[in-house]
């Protein structure tokens, strides 16, 4: 029997720091003319990289790739200290599109290390932003952690003042729990004045929540090394509904629809509307008949763009 539905949940896709971050790039490209060069994809889509590509972006992954004085845009994901000195000391006219909310993280990290705190830091090693966000500190001021293992590991004095911060693009009920095994260790710990998983994160989470009521199998457009995509498999996966990741329609496998009667489709925070739109084509030529929306929230958040690309 063919599906009978598509449940598509919003909000999905691009956040204001996705479209901040493309925006600049484009923006320098208008301004500077091709060449621009972007230390790391500036999101972690391949679509969205490859369309850059083609307008006279140049992505690299080391600033030593960067010619003499040329303009570098720094990834949403932010970037070290090391980094921005390295740009400087090149003389790089260095463009930052890290987003508004990780920065957010990197100045309440500098604020607790200056107060002579000790920083736990909850996210994936590896990831460009745990390594942005680690290099903001002096190095033996900050560790990482990754599970609830990790913290039963950590061998910190009790009496030392401890604080903690998060990747901005984790699980919400992984990173509770992992929260919780900090708190009972360490019962003094301080936390973020703010919640640091940002909006678009909890609000897409949170609409495969909703979506796994509804649907028998969910579809998560998004890159293999997107943090914020990955965790949309797992909060379904978690909640006991079938879900798959895949890049564009091209990678959808038939397997994957066998007995749903309900198929939830969503997207990660870097993944655009029209592979959305592909994939919603590649569903009804398989048989599925009707669109129901989903909305568990409404988005209205805006980020300015740097100063150097406003105005003529």
């Amino acid at each position: 029997m063919p599906p009978s539905k598509v449940v598509l949940a919003e909000p999905r896709g691009f956040c204001a720091g996705v479209d901040r971050a493309i925006e600049i790039v484009e923006r320098a490209l208008e301004k500077f003319g091709a060449p621009i060069y972007v230390r790391h994809e500036i999101v972690h889509n391949r679509h969205v990289v490859e369309k850059l590509r083609k307008k006279g972006a140049v992505f690299v992954e080391e600033l030593r790739d960067v010619p003499h004085g040329a303009v570098v845009v720094f990834s949403a994901h932010g970037v070290s200290r090391a980094v921005v000195d390295e740009a400087r000391e090149r003389r790089l006219r260095a463009i930052d599109a890290t987003c508004p909310l990780v920065t957010k993280v990197h100045r309440e990290a500098d604020s607790m290390v200056g107060r002579g705190r000790h920083i736990v830091l909850i996210g994936h090693a590896g990831h460009p932003e745990v390594e942005g966000t680690l290099g903001q500190v002096p190095k033996g001021t900050m560790t990482l952690v990754e599970t609830v293992e990790d913290v039963e590991r950590l061998a910190l004095d009790p009496e030392a003042e401890i604080s903690y911060v998060t990747q901005t693009t984790l699980s919400m009920d992984d990173t509770a729990q992992i929260v919780a095994a900090l708190r009972r260790k360490y019962p003094s710990i301080e936390e973020p004045k703010q919640e640091d998983i940002c909006y678009a994160t909890q609000n897409r989470q949170n609409a495969v929540k909703s979506l796994v009521e509804k649907c028998d199998v969910i579809l998560v457009l998004g890159a293999p090394n997107s943090s914020n995509s990955n965790r949309l498999v797992e909060v379904a996966r978690q909640a006991g509904c079938r879900s798959y990741l895949l890049q564009t329609a091209k990678d959808l496998d038939p397997k994957w629809l066998e007995g749903a009667r309900a198929i939830g489709v969503t997207a990660g925070a870097s993944a655009p509307e029209e592979l959305v739109r592909e994939l919603l084509s590649a569903l009804e030529a398989k048989g599925a008949r009707g669109i129901e929306t989903l909305k568990v929230a409404e988005e209205r958040v805006q980020f300015s763009l740097p100063r150097e690309l406003v105005g003529p």
